[in-house]
């Protein structure tokens, strides 16, 4: 080690403090850096094992394949496993769920039986072709007993919706009308089956299905011509795969290809432009932000104390030091302090991240319904990104002052005069200032402008800590805001309807074990003409709504919805509406969702749009939907509240579609109170236990009733909801704590580099309430410059965010007044706090020593 080095090490020893503050500025940014990459790449793999968990390992699946286009499949270079399945529906006949009057018969590989998720309860996993696993359900819900052992003869084949041809999967409920199924049931096998074992109902099977499920055995060595859908794990997964799957089909003649999205979406794999351009916008700006605040936090510790450091290096400019060996030994100063930064920076935020999966873990599985734990997961990648940002950064901050340092000559370095290079005119200041604040503040201004790098560096580090929170935050917003416009906006559990019930029938469930709320209504569909200039823009440039324009004018369906007076009531106070608006009158009150939330297939879209532009006293004329020409309107309705929440049950969002809400009664006597009769009555029901109270309405065996239960994917969503939550507001307590410890940093260390400036104002008689006073008004300059440059560039990010996401989320531009308003409260608080904590602690200096201290 040359003389130059080890003088560089004695430095940094006996400057204990700034070396110190520089070390732990590093390692901050280390540490947020790699628990951010590792948080990302720990959520995904949690999100991988969990989808595999409950839909089995598969990646691309071929439809109707034949033996010889397996065996090319299962020899392609990329295959990594092959899982080989058919299936088909046999008729239950002693079902006494009049809505699942099937058995869904699917059958696996031994591959598959290992991949895909089965729940056995009791026997064994089918072993040979002809041997079955049959579901709970068919005992508990059929109330059909099939036991171990047993032989079932079943006729299967496919179920054909006959207005259209369409082949129907488990995702489809049953079509009937009355007490008469509409599908039909075409036989292509007659099978017999031998009960070896009973399994809980598979997640595969929506409880709106029509068939329970009954799980077989496929010998994938003697397919005989037989045609199986081919299910296929890859070993490399990236966007790849799809031209690689479509090239395949062409060469083996495969005509349908399936893609199991929800898996490939968590390894960063779409087909889908827009949503690629929306993950990949996302990721660039908030690692851009990531970065930046890095670079700041970082380059701030080195640049803070320029002035100390140039001192050093003009001392070694005197005793013959070259320009080369001074930046020197700035580099070595860094990679010292990066050496000694960057692993403890890894550590700890690989520690920090691993006890926040253990205190989340602690519930994950109950609060969230998911049976894989967190994991840490830390990827090479993440690993070198981390460690080439930061290098960077540390080069970068010592590059800087190091070449400056080597352009001045010894005695300037020593003096320290190109620190402060100042005329009057630069730190005149404006007479208001004094005559308003007093003389105080015009002295804390200027020391402002005389410090001026030191001040541009603070201001810096706020202005970061600004855009950092608040483009997080925004960020945020956005991510929820896009979750709720792709979800279905269930409120409820159990929706129940039927045409030969009445209000009495319905309401009666509100009284069963377990039914927590129910609210019931009446549907009519009606028809509105509605002039142009009503029309929002979405309507307007929609040209599969052309045909909808009649003589200038827009006709508009009407879903009218008539809520019983205790659940309209409720739904007037949940959006804040009169009551007077909706009292009896010629013209009744009505209520308008005003805003909707749909896909817009042609664009590969959600749009959030308005569904009519209206205010509150409008009428609208209704008339029949089957009305033409110059049909008198039935009735004339006024709108009395204006709103985007729906009622409980009433589920909205279609252009073109009118959603209108009013009180039970308000059509009793005329042609719409007759639509309304004539329509199925629904009673929405919230309840603790949505598969008992499912299971005990449908026991009734009334073929008139239609129980439609959404639970599952209603928690689903606020699983969802709520694992986004955790992550990006843990994300934002992150960042906010980084953008704090920024500014403490900052400022302690400016103020402590100040302490001979401090004892020369004290020492020409400066009271201690005089210093306090400058000190609040330095405080409240720093807070005012950063707020004028970080609200404005965290404004332009956001906007950009909003952009990077309209490719797939379109919704309006708006700003997060809450956001700001905390930000400005808590800079002022933060940078307040923060200097009278520095000054706190030079207050007992002496002033002489402090006069006659060259350094710290």
């Amino acid at each position: 080690m040359n003389i130059i080095n080890k003088m560089t090490l004695r430095h940094l020893r006996e400057n204990k403090r700034r070396s110190l503050v520089t070390i732990i500025g590093v390692i901050i940014s280390v540490s947020m850096i790699t628990a951010v990459t590792t948080l990302g790449s720990s959520f995904l793999d949690l999100m991988i094992r969990q989808d595999i968990a409950d839909n089995g390992e598969w990646h691309v699946q071929y439809l109707d394949t034949n033996e010889k286009q397996v065996e090319a499949i299962r020899d392609d270079a990329n295959t990594k496993a092959v899982i080989l399945s058919n299936d088909g529906y046999a008729q239950l006949e002693e079902s006494q769920n009049a809505y699942k009057p099937y058995l869904y018969v699917r059958n696996y590989n031994t591959s598959g039986l290992k991949s895909f998720p089965i729940d056995l309860t009791e026997g064994r996993l089918p072993e040979k072709e002809g041997e079955v696993v049959i579901s709970e359900g068919i005992r508990q819900n059929a109330l059909v007993t099939y036991n171990i052992g047993d032989e079932l003869t079943l006729e299967i084949g496919e179920r054909i919706d006959p207005s259209s041809g369409y082949v129907l999967t488990q995702n489809d409920g049953l079509i009937r009308e009355d007490e008469t199924i509409l599908e039909q049931l075409n036989i292509e096998d007659t099978v017999t089956l031998t009960v070896v074992g009973t399994m809980a109902r598979p997640d595969w099977e929506p409880t709106w299905s029509p068939g329970y499920t009954v799980v077989g055995f496929i010998d994938d060595q003697e397919l005989n011509g037989a045609k199986v859908d081919t299910f296929v794990a890859l070993n490399d997964v990236d966007n790849s795969i799809y031209s690689e799957a479509k090239q395949l089909m062409t060469e083996q003649n495969i005509e349908r290809v399936a893609y199991n999205s929800s898996l490939l979406r968590y390894y960063g794999v779409t087909n889908d432009d827009g949503l690629r351009k929306t993950l990949y916008g996302f990721g660039g700006i908030i690692m851009a932000v990531i970065v930046i605040g890095s670079i700041s936090l970082i380059y701030n510790a080195f640049a803070i104390s320029v002035s100390e450091r140039s001192r050093y290096l003009g001392m070694l400019a005197s005793v013959g030091a070259t320009k080369r060996q001074k930046r020197n030994s700035v580099y070595f100063e860094g990679m010292v302090i990066g050496g000694i930064s960057i692993p403890l920076g890894i550590l700890a935020g690989v520690t920090g991240i691993a006890f926040t999966f253990l205190f989340i873990n602690a519930f994950a599985e109950k609060a969230l319904n998911v049976t894989e734990k967190f994991e840490v997961v830390v990827t090479p990648i993440t690993l070198l990104l981390t460690l080439f940002i930061s290098s960077v950064t540390i080069f970068i901050s010592c590059y800087l002052p190091a070449r400056r340092a080597s352009k001045i000559s010894a005695i300037d370095a020593i003096r320290q005069t190109q620190d402060v290079r100042l005329t009057s005119k630069q730190v005149k200041t404006s007479k208001l200032v004094r005559r308003l604040f007093g003389l105080e503040a015009e002295i804390g201004l200027k020391n402002t402008k005389r410090n001026r790098k030191r001040y541009l560096v603070t201001v810096f580090s706020l202005v970061i800590s600004i855009v950092l929170f608040l483009v997080v935050s925004y960020f945020t917003d956005r991510l929820e805001q896009s979750l709720d416009m792709s979800q279905a906006d269930y409120d409820f559990d159990i929706l129940v309807n039927g045409s030969t019930l009445d209000q009495n029938d319905l309401r009666r469930y509100e009284s069963l074990d377990h039914v927590t709320n129910g609210t019931y209504f009446e549907n009519a569909t009606v028809q509105t003409m509605v002039s142009k200039s009503q029309l929002p823009s979405a309507i307007i440039e929609n040209e599969n709504l052309a045909s909808s324009f009649v003589d200038g004018k827009f006709m508009y369906y009407v879903s009218l919805y008539q809520l019983d007076d205790e659940s309209f009531n409720a739904y007037l106070k949940q959006i804040e509406a009169p009551v007077s608006r909706f009292e009896d009158g010629d013209v009744p009150g009505a209520v308008l969702i005003d805003e909707i939330s749909y896909q817009d297939m042609d664009q590969k879209k959600f749009i959030t749009s308005e569904t009519v532009e209206a205010e509150i006293g409008d009428t609208f004329e209704l008339r029949d939907e089957n009305a033409t020409g110059d049909a008198a309107p039935l009735r004339t309705i006024q709108i009395g509240a204006m709103t985007d929440i729906a009622p409980t049950g009433v589920m909205t969002g279609s252009l073109g579609w009118l959603d209108v809400i009013v009180r039970e009664g308000t059509f009793e006597e005329d042609a719409i109170g007759d639509l309304m009769k004539q329509s199925s009555p629904s009673i929405a029901l919230n309840t603790d236990d949505p598969e008992d109270t499912q299971q005990v309405i449908e026991a009734e065996q009334n073929l008139d009733l239609y129980v439609f239960n959404v639970s599952e994917q209603r928690e689903q969503q606020e699983q969802m909801l709520l694992l986004l939550s955790i992550f990006v507001y843990g994300f934002i307590v992150l960042i906010s704590l980084i953008s704090i410890a920024n500014i403490f940093n900052t400022i302690s260390t400016s103020v402590s580099l100040r302490r001979r400036e401090f004892a020369m104002l004290r020492s020409v008689g400066m009271t201690p309430k005089g210093f306090n006073k400058m000190v609040y008004y330095e405080s409240i300059f720093y807070g005012v410059k950063a707020l004028a440059y970080g609200i404005p560039v965290s404004l332009l990010i956001m906007y950009l965010i909003y952009r990077a996401q309209i490719n797939t989320f379109d919704a309006p531009f708006t700003l997060p007044w809450n956001s700001i308003l905390f930000v400005v409260i808590m800079i002022f608080m933060i940078v307040g706090a923060s200097m009278l904590y520095s000054v706190s602690k030079i207050k007992k200096d002496n002033i002489i020593d402090r006069l006659k201290q060259e350094n710290d």
